[in-house]
């Protein structure tokens, strides 16, 4: 996340979708960027108290309408979290130029335990497709098996929308 964080415009607002903890918020305003931190339990963000960070409470799973109407970020960033039905709202959310940075498990996982749901689990290749499909750019792609924070199987992705 931190090498492609660069490349998403200085200035720029950035979506930490399915933020957590606020770990990636907090990385991200200490770059300077303005934050949406979106979750659906923001207990642990309204705690962070940092400036500069939109905290919005959602489930993204409840067949609710997409919670940020047509709001564009210059980043996006999402980290162990996959509900497919959100990927094109991803795309359509990236401002022209914006940087989509997404890492979540994949197929093969389950040998290491949760997540181990299939339904959880990405697909050989599927987020190279998801891109190709919705017109991005790949900037940088791994998929494989990772030691840290925990062994896991992983897919990286951070690919760039159309100027």
């Amino acid at each position: 996340m931190v090498q492609y964080s660069a490349r998403i415009d200085p200035a720029g607002c950035v979506l930490d979708l399915a933020a957590g903890s606020g770990r990636h918020t907090h990385f991200l305003r200490q770059k300077g960027h303005p934050v949406v931190a979106l979750d659906r339990d923001v207990t642990a963000l309204a705690a962070m108290g940092c400036d500069g960070v939109e905290i919005i409470s959602a489930d993204l799973e409840d067949g609710s309408p997409w919670p940020l109407g047509n709001r564009q970020f210059a980043g996006i960033v999402v980290t162990n979290y996959l509900h497919r039905p959100l990927l094109p709202h991803l795309a359509r959310a990236l401002a022209p130029g914006g940087v989509l940075i997404y890492e979540t498990f994949a197929k093969g996982n389950e040998r290491f335990g949760k997540p181990s749901n299939p339904a959880f689990l990405l697909a050989p290749g599927e987020l190279l497709a998801f891109a190709q499909e919705l017109g991005l750019t790949v900037l940088g792609y791994f998929s494989g098996e990772v030691s840290q924070p925990k062994p896991a199987m992983v897919q990286r992705l951070a690919a760039r929308a159309a100027i």
